[in-house]
């Protein structure tokens, strides 16, 4: 076949229509994820907080609002939110309200109307409120589920018949009961587990039935509990060793291991006593008074290893850090072990750890430190860790601590892990940082690495559909 010259040039121009256009779609922007925050402030006459959503681009990490957002949470003063079922259905924890109105709630003057609402997720990130659930305790305030999202996880501070709360009879409460091995306290905490409908997301309470001569509704965990992971086939509970009455609750410094059955979502007791954490430290903690007792935040899990956050100082070579990191390994029945090398210093110029994220990859490490209460505090950062692959020891990355947000309440990974977010309750923003994928360094995002939040934000978490 032979081409005139009019051929030819309509041809190469077919063609670098083609290549052009081919080219152009490589770098066309998408949505790669949606990420959602929960907040405290809200315009409704309700009192309810609120949940942002956002649409992630693929190409800059940039975000853009979900249209239709930010809605009501369902209720007053969301803390915590899960999504589950393939991410068709997001569950919001809202503390509630205690009788004058406020979010301190206590276990003398508890927070009321607290509640599990449930919101189905459209194609495009919309949400749309389905039913409402209601935990076994009181004083709600943590949420997880476990890798299949089959159950739903709930932390109340206060068990119902806990004699800190009712002034049960010892003999007769879930603690003495459910816990007689394991401490002689008679006041408790509890969880709260739910099964998961797949299909509409509903939920149902599983009952505990390990309970000798009785059967309960819920699972005790000793008294004053601070916070609650999933790690390896456990739930563990970081707890405080002295009174914590009042929310938000600190000074963890004893882990008790559940064992959890992926079956029935029931949790047993895994160790025959409580395990309590020491830290290492010379100078007397600031919530109990001792030395080498931790003053835990949180609680969390990657790599295989199980962190607790430490508000207590901690001195190496030289250099004081005003926080650090525990670092467990997990053995038989929940048991925990130290992992080598003990403590790892927080950031010098970091405080009041909150949240630890373990990349995808299991190279590095970040820990988000809130600082103090008081908006552009420089004690608020993210402070940076390389992970070595054979000890698992952390050692600081070159170029830390990362710049945040004030007050950051918590840290998620992009589903095409190369962003990493996180909400700042001080200065009501989102900030954002891309992943150097050979250092693990944290830098700026190309078009603006902070988003302002309609109000104080309380809890983000991450979904990996998109429009």
């Amino acid at each position: 076949m032979k081409f005139t010259k009019f051929g030819k040039a309509l041809l190469m121009g077919a063609l670098t229509t083609g290549v052009v256009l081919s080219v152009s779609s490589c770098v066309q922007s998408y949505t790669v994820g949606f990420l959602y925050v929960t907040g405290t402030e809200t315009a409704q006459s309700t009192g309810n907080g609120i949940i942002s959503g956002y649409k992630i681009d693929h190409n800059t990490g940039a975000l853009t609002s979900i249209n239709g957002l930010p809605i009501s949470s369902g209720g007053a003063n969301p803390e915590r939110a899960v999504l589950l079922v393939g991410s068709r259905f997001l569950y919001v924890l809202n503390r509630g309200t205690n009788a004058s109105g406020g979010s301190i709630c206590t276990t003398s003057n508890p927070c009321s109307n607290a509640n599990i609402t449930e919101f189905a997720v459209g194609g495009n990130g919309i949400l749309t409120a389905q039913e409402t659930f209601y935990t076994q305790g009181v004083n709600p305030f943590r949420l997880i589920t476990d890798s299949s999202g089959s159950y739903l996880y709930v932390l109340d501070h206060d068990a119902p018949d806990s004699a800190a709360l009712t002034g049960k009879n010892p003999a007769s409460n879930s603690c003495t009961l459910a816990l007689a091995s394991l401490t002689s306290s008679n006041t408790c905490g509890d969880i709260t587990v739910f099964s998961v409908n797949s299909t509409t997301g509903q939920l149902s309470l599983v009952q505990n039935t390990n309970v000798t001569a009785t059967t309960l509704s819920y699972f005790p965990v000793p008294a004053n509990p601070v916070d609650f992971v999933l790690a390896g086939g456990y739930v563990m509970t970081l707890s405080s060793a002295t009174a914590q009455t009042t929310f938000p609750y600190t000074g963890g410094s004893i882990v008790f291991p559940y064992v959890y059955s992926s079956g029935t979502g029931r949790l047993s007791v895994g160790q025959d006593s409580l395990q309590p954490l020491t830290d290492g430290s010379t100078s007397a903690n600031t919530t109990t008074g001792k030395a080498g007792l931790p003053d835990g935040t949180a609680i969390n899990y990657g790599g295989g290893y199980l962190y607790v956050l430490d508000n207590n100082a901690i001195t190496v070579s030289g250099t004081t850090s005003p926080s650090q990191i525990l670092p467990y390994i997990i053995g038989t029945a929940g048991a925990l072990s130290s992992q080598v090398g003990g403590p790892v210093a927080d950031d010098p110029t970091q405080s009041n750890p909150s949240a630890l994220l373990v990349e995808s990859k299991g190279k590095w490490a970040y820990v988000a430190n809130q600082g103090v209460s008081t908006p552009n505090e420089a004690y608020s950062g993210l402070a940076g860790y390389v992970i070595d692959s054979s000890t698992k020891q952390l050692t600081f990355l070159p170029g830390e601590p990362f710049g945040s947000g004030s007050g950051p309440r918590c840290m998620v990974e992009d589903p095409s892990n190369q962003f990493i977010y996180e909400a700042n309750y001080n200065d009501s923003t989102i900030s954002g940082r891309v992943i150097d994928q050979n250092s693990g360094v944290l830098n700026n995002l190309p078009k603006g690495s902070s988003f302002t939040l309609p109000g104080q934000p309380t809890w983000c978490l991450m979904d990996g559909r998109t429009d």
